[in-house]
């Protein structure tokens, strides 16, 4: 066909991720993109282009981000190290100034239809909290600015249905099938992106499900909170949740507020909670038996940490040098752990040199020279850093109940109120601002790691139990804990008797002759926990074989898509994740024997494995990264060739049919920006 024949790419899933790539594309198609040749993008999705489904506004006021403000962007900066240009754009805190005049307008500019989001936004600062209603309407004008800066000879459009199958031949065309329609879309490439995705009970949950129909009993298997029907609770009825993180959060939050409790604060600024009488009690436990870290509410009191430092393409360069089988506790987490402990003391030391004995410079050049885990870094941070609260152990922040045990359930719900108590008000006081360069550190890390993971090198073991076990939920706990107003809550429901702390190493069973479900843990020896409801409080996880996406599902069962699966002579490993070419993010097709050149996946479900948080301003997120490489790589693919069909589809009764959709709506953008 001629260059100038339309050039047709399908994006299955419209939320955050494929938002964040259609503006990589924008930014790189004058670079990468033909003026005089026309592209048309399919965007195939059931919820709204931007939000998606995790974020649209249809869910209640009460869910909040676990970010401030001011941390969330979906734009490059000067920190990005990319192939293609930096487009910076506005934090959610400085899009949400312009509504009160504290901040320049953003065009295209609207205001949310919905007045109390409105509302929100005019107050919003950028050390607040928002909704995720919020967050909503920021991802909305994000989309629609992108759509304003694509080049005039792109155009973009939405099917608002599900995308059920792709076919088509490696060496061709592919059709998209979508739910309620006959005709299938026609394109030269395909990006899978649909972000977030539901699994099918495992053989667990399918098990304590039967027990629960048997028995007239609640259960709800991991499920996204905003989609839980928690209607089947009764007020007063004892349940067990398991799982400490943000769903736990969420779902506490829409029990109780959710039905019509208040807190009400007092004079010393504690919590208080009104209870409706409608509420549940609720009984929590996890591994860790304790809720993820308060997040940090304050700015750095120093200079930011140079980072990389330890943990950089130096070090992952050294490591892969030494052309062996790597275990990640053993050969990386050192130099991971070094490279959290020097954002830590870089930022103590800086911010707070009253609290140290000895100037930086010469703290560094000792820390520079020594392992982590040494008996002379002990010693030397002893000697520097006096004040043992100043000085940070990453095992004791992990596993905060090894080791205890207490005589009785009262005992305990006092010691976890302190912990709790103790961990909200040390982050919300700028005098342990070390705690956020660990933190600024603790990302880094998590940037650097990809490459490394890539590289095949880490042993089968270590990829199940410390990368995909341990590590993600460290980093979880670590990074993605609550706002501290979430804590407060919290405890303030403990003193109420509305939710009550089951401990660590949680213990889940079913009993037949009470026709109640249980709960132990060894925090509490002897003490067992009876209810009538059992909520699995996480997110589902990501796996192939289970998913419930039809398009993932159909193309696994035919053997044109893959599970991630690392074997070695001592461990296989099947990770549940979605196979894809490390570098590009190719479809890797069984029945192909590699990567598909013609169907591209990218976000939570693959073997990327990137986590699922926004990224924060000036920190080279690694988003921005596999957003950029990607879009390069569709750009570069769709110029190299043949255009699949015109701007166009069949009608079911075989005419032609031009496509509207976003097409108009881009160009009004265009015109209004």
């Amino acid at each position: 066909m001629s260059a100038r024949s339309t050039a047709v790419l399908a994006v299955v899933g419209a939320g955050p991720c494929a938002t964040g790539l259609l503006e990589r594309i924008a930014a790189n198609a004058p670079e990468l993109w033909a003026e005089t040749r026309k592209l048309h993008i399919h965007l195939v999705d059931p919820y709204p282009p931007g939000p998606g489904r995790v974020w649209r506004h249809e869910q209640s006021a009460l869910l909040r981000m676990n970010s401030m403000a001011q941390d969330v962007t979906l734009f490059t900066d000067e920190s990005s190290t990319l192939d293609g240009p930096i487009r910076p754009g506005p934090s959610l805190a400085e899009w949400a100034a312009q509504f009160s005049g504290r901040g320049p307008r953003h065009t295209p500019y609207a205001e949310p239809a919905d007045p109390e989001v409105l509302d929100e936004l005019r107050t919003l600062t950028g050390t607040d909290f928002p909704t995720r209603r919020a967050q909503s309407a920021y991802l909305d004008w994000v989309f629609r600015r992108v759509l304003a800066e694509m080049p005039p000879s792109v155009t973009v459009e939405w099917h608002r249905t599900t995308a059920t199958a792709v076919t088509g031949p490696p060496d061709g065309p592919q059709q998209v099938h979508l739910a309620g329609r006959a005709a299938p879309l026609t394109a030269d490439l395909v990006v899978l992106a649909q972000g977030h995705l539901g699994s099918t009970p495992t053989a667990e949950h399918r098990d304590h499900a039967a027990f629960a129909r048997r028995h007239g009993l609640f259960h709800l298997p991991p499920e996204f909170s905003a989609d839980a029907d928690l209607s089947g609770l009764r007020p007063g009825e004892h349940v067990i949740l398991r799982g400490f993180g943000l769903a736990f959060i969420d779902l506490m939050s829409l029990l109780t507020e959710g039905r019509g409790g208040t807190f009400r604060t007092e004079a010393d600024g504690s919590l208080t909670y009104l209870p409706s009488g409608r509420e549940p009690v609720l009984h929590v436990g996890s591994r860790r038996g304790v809720p993820y870290h308060s997040k940090t509410h304050y700015r750095l009191q120093g200079p930011p940490p140079p980072l990389p430092c330890h943990f950089g393409p130096e070090a992952v360069d050294g490591l892969l040098a030494e052309d062996r089988p790597l275990d990640l506790r053993r050969d990386v987490w050192p130099l991971m752990a070094k490279e959290i402990g020097f954002g830590h003391y870089h930022e103590l030391f800086h911010a707070h040199p009253e609290r140290t004995t000895m100037p930086w410079p010469a703290f560094l050049a000792a820390y520079d020279r020594l392992d982590w885990y040494g008996d002379d870094m002990t010693a030397l941070v002893a000697d520097a850093v006096p004040d043992p609260a100043d000085r940070l152990d990453l095992e004791a922040l992990d596993r905060p109940l090894d080791g205890l045990s207490f005589p009785t359930p009262d005992a305990f719900q006092e010691h976890l109120r302190d912990h709790i108590a103790r961990d909200v008000a040390r982050r919300e006081n700028p005098e342990f601002s070390a705690d956020l360069g660990a933190f600024l550190a603790l990302l880094s890390v998590y940037g650097h790691l990809p490459r490394l993971v890539a590289s095949g090198r880490l042993t089968a073991r270590s990829v199940a139990d410390d990368l995909d076990g341990w590590w993600h939920g460290f980093f979880s706990f670590l990074a993605s804990g609550p706002p501290g107003f979430r804590l407060r809550q919290l405890l303030a429901l403990s003193r109420a008797g509305i939710v009550r702390f089951l401990g660590a190493d949680v213990r889940i069973a079913t009993d037949e002759s009470t026709g109640t479900f249980t709960a132990a843990s060894p925090t509490v020896p002897g003490h067992l926990t009876r209810a009538t409801a059992l909520i699995e409080a996480y997110l589902p996880v990501p796996s192939l074989a289970r998913t419930e996406d039809p398009l993932l599902r159909r193309l696994y069962h035919e053997g044109a898509a893959a599970e991630e699966v690392i074997a070695d002579s001592t461990h296989t490993h099947r990770s549940g994740l979605l196979a894809v070419s490390p570098t590009d993010g190719r479809l890797i097709d069984p029945s192909l024997g590699g990567p598909h050149p013609r169907r591209i996946a990218l976000g939570v479900p693959t073997n990327h494995r990137a986590v699922a948080a926004f990224a924060r301003p000036r920190t080279d997120a690694p988003a921005f990264r596999r957003n950029d490489a990607v879009a390069r790589t569709v750009l570069r693919t769709l110029s190299a060739t043949g255009a699949a069909t015109s701007r166009g589809a069949r009608a079911d009764d075989g005419s032609w049919v031009d496509l509207g959709g976003l097409t108009g709506w881009a160009e009004e953008a265009r015109n209004r920006w």
